[in-house]
């Protein structure tokens, strides 16, 4: 597991994994309630996995290795396409809509930071038909997880890779061409775009709407209607109003003021066939989830199976939430000091062991210990003789029996000020 730099000037601490922890149980949970089972992948996967498959990693983004076979391979550059592989291989024995989650290490030369060639994912993936229902559920359920995390501030943008690939089947530009456009779509820039437009031989409609993508970026409402007029073709229409039948249902979700559409979003990734989609967080820039369908990646596996998923990075995660200010632990467990005297180790002992059956987190010394002095806690539970005290919010309290003791405590558990 990589180490996590905070802010780029410090070194991992205790506390940034305890919060990094809880982040990904958050994910978890959450993904657990949408039905999603939890898979993972080996780490080193056969470097021909990945160099066989179009639209995925760059071969000069893979960290590579060599086995002592001489076989090439490489460590995991991307989640996605080894578990379709996986479904492929068993496709017959599997449900007909399978939901499966990750929390696994990806591993690319071009990260950034640049030192940064280690990143953590967690991500769904349904393979499941494409239907305005399904797109619906799977946007729906990243906008749920990220108001899990405490993010109030956020947007979903929505697109379609299908739109701009159609449009490019309209003209006859090479691979080099288009990853150069491509580019400029991406950055949106259009004082770069439109000479760069000028000098290709495509139709003048075809060009208007190329430079019209970029552009069509807001409420959706709105660049429905103005979609419309770069359509092109009966292909072009149909994939328009696939994008429109999943904005309705998110409208009887509710969700549509999370949303805005971005008709010139373009992933990276190109094994994406139909809708995508990306989550930003106000103030910082770049994508905190990215996800969408690809429904021919199966394909390449002698087993055609339409599928859609998305995407958190971790550590991007845990940035954001540093600089939202969310690291506040509501829900954190209570911390107890016990300190008991020598001769009552027995009972001590037996004490914690009860304390811990709560859930709470419990750490034991000798009365005479100096270590715990120096040890932090929400409170301190002192056994002597047969006295049991708890020191808490500057007043020590008596108790006669353990049942008090566990009843005060729980009191504390449940009240947010006691936690540090």
């Amino acid at each position: 597991m990589q180490n996590y730099v905070l802010n780029g000037n410090k070194d991992t601490s205790v506390e940034d994994f305890q919060i990094r922890d809880n982040l990904i149980s958050t994910l978890k949970e959450r993904f657990k309630t949408y039905g999603y089972k939890q898979v993972r992948t080996s780490t080193f996967e056969y470097y021909d996995l990945y160099s066989t498959i179009t639209g995925t990693v760059s071969q000069d983004d893979m960290m590579k290795v060599v086995d002592s076979s001489g076989k090439v391979l490489v460590l995991r550059p991307d989640v996605t396409i080894p578990i379709t592989r996986m479904i492929s291989a068993n496709r017959g024995t599997l449900p007909a809509d399978l939901r499966l989650f990750y929390v696994l290490d990806v591993f690319r030369q071009n990260q950034e930071p640049s030192d940064r060639k280690e990143t953590t994912q967690a991500g769904v993936e349904f393979f499941g038909k494409d239907t305005p229902e399904n797109n619906a559920e799977t946007i729906v359920l990243a906008i749920h997880t990220m108001r899990d995390l405490g993010f109030t501030n956020f947007k979903l943008e929505i697109g379609h890779a299908g739109l701009f690939k159609e449009l490019i089947k309209q003209t006859s530009i090479n691979e080099q061409e288009l990853e150069q456009l491509q580019a400029l779509i991406q950055s949106k820039n259009m004082a770069e775009m439109n000479p760069f437009l000028d000098q290709l031989s495509i139709e003048e409609d075809v060009k208007s709407a190329i430079r019209s993508i970029p552009l069509l970026y807001g409420n959706p409402a709105d660049i429905i209607r103005q979609a419309e007029a770069i359509i092109q073709n009966t292909e072009m229409k149909n994939l328009l109003k696939s994008l429109v039948d999943v904005y309705e249902v998110l409208k009887d979700y509710g969700e549509e003021d999370a949303l805005v559409f971005n008709l010139g979003l373009i992933n990276n990734m190109n094994y994406y066939s139909g809708i995508i989609f990306q989550g930003f967080v106000e103030h910082v820039g770049k994508p905190l989830l990215m996800g969408g369908r690809y429904d021919n990646l199966g394909e390449q596996f002698s087993s055609p199976m339409p599928a859609i998923g998305f995407a958190f990075e971790v550590d991007d995660l845990l940035e954001a939430h540093d600089q939202e200010k969310l690291w506040k632990e509501k829900n954190a467990p209570l911390s107890i000091l016990l300190e008991y005297d020598r001769d009552m180790q027995r009972q001590g002992f037996k004490l914690a062991f009860q304390l811990r059956k709560n859930g709470w987190q419990v750490l034991t010394y000798p009365s005479d210990h100096t270590a715990s002095q120096q040890t932090p806690a929400d409170c301190i539970v002192h056994y002597r003789g047969d006295e049991l005290q708890l020191e808490a919010g500057g007043k020590v309290t008596t108790f006669n029996d353990t049942d008090e003791l566990t009843g005060t405590l729980s009191e504390m558990g449940r009240d947010d000020e006691w936690h540090v």
